[in-house]
């Protein structure tokens, strides 16, 4: 595969991050405490695993212009377990929100996710815990989401999020969108997973800090979404917090309800004109399916490819 060259005049290549990218997302990255090496210069290394997201070449096969490819992976590796790669996409998130940017009716859907040969394989006992350039120190705002001690996984396919379903050989990404198309936040399972079972999961990941003092933001102000999410839980977890939904109703459901006559209850609440939105999360999915390796998983580690995501996310935000 033949990569376009930087270009002349400043040295970036196609889909490296701009000046202005790279001046929001460099208070908050990492750095090392001088006492166990320096870390390889960010902005090169994030440009690598960049066009890696973007085009899903081989880590091997990255352009030297992005330095050693087992220092570029390290660090992706290394950010999808500590949780570095959502630090970075929620700091973005909250500079958007305090400029009123998100619109809050939320969309959430699932989409299945092809996985290459190549993501079958991995270890089935624990990923090791992050490693770290000795104590590195925390720029502000880093106490904002807790570090994991040790990423998930292990086990075997299901452990890394990896099943069967009609597809074949998948992965499963559940996500929330805005109003605007981005996506909120991501979890990763296996292909034949329902989507209802991860309705909560999704909901609860929403959590946009605040720029200076005041509690992190969880609750949308409505929320649309497909049938699939059509059941009792789903909707009693939404009355119970409050949350205005528009829900439609499965045929099945309605037949059973007017069958009970009175005994079945009211109808549950739809509106129409709310549900023609949902298409948000529908077209934030192609956004993110924009990049190769979130189009086809390549990564062995669930958390790893839940990274990926991320990262092509945190792309969207930036350029939105």
């Amino acid at each position: 595969m033949t990569t376009p060259p930087p270009c002349r005049w400043c040295g970036h290549g196609r889909g490296d991050l701009t000046d202005a990218e790279w001046e929001r997302l460099r208070p908050f990255l990492p750095v090392s405490n001088r006492r166990c090496g320096r870390w390889r210069d960010h902005r090169q290394v994030i440009d690598g695993i960049l066009h890696r997201v973007r085009t899903g070449v081989q880590w091997r096969d990255l352009p030297d212009r992005f330095g050693p490819w087992k220092t570029v992976y390290e660090r992706h590796r290394v950010w999808s377990a500590d949780g570095t790669w959502q630090r970075l996409l929620q700091q973005v998130q909250a500079e958007a929100d305090a400029a009123g940017e998100i619109d809050w009716d939320i969309s959430v859907d699932s989409t299945i996710v092809r996985a290459h040969q190549h993501a079958a394989g991995a270890r089935t006992e624990p990923p090791p815990a992050p490693a770290s350039k000795g104590d590195a120190t925390r720029t502000p705002g880093r106490s904002a989401v807790a570090e994991p001690r040790r990423p998930p996984g292990g086990g075997g396919a299901g452990g890394e999020g990896l099943g069967r379903s009609r597809g074949g050989f998948t992965t499963k990404l559940h996500l929330s969108a805005d109003g605007r198309c981005r996506p909120l936040f991501l979890i990763v399972t296996p292909g034949q997973s329902a989507d209802c079972t991860q309705f909560k999961p999704v909901l609860e990941k929403i959590r946009v800090p605040r720029i200076g003092l005041g509690r992190p933001r969880k609750k949308p102000d409505s929320l649309a979404a497909d049938k699939a999410y059509s059941n009792g839980p789903c909707r009693e977890y939404l009355r119970r917090r409050g949350i205005r939904h528009t829900i439609p109703e499965k045929t099945d459901s309605q037949t059973t309800r007017l069958r009970k006559g009175s005994r079945g209850g009211r109808p549950p609440g739809f509106d129409q004109e709310r549900y023609k939105k949902r298409n948000t999360v529908e077209r934030a999915i192609n956004r993110l399916k924009h990049a190769r390796a979130v189009a086809t998983r390549y990564d062995k580690r669930g958390y790893v490819f839940l990274g990926t995501a991320t990262a092509a996310a945190l792309v969207i935000w930036l350029r939105t």
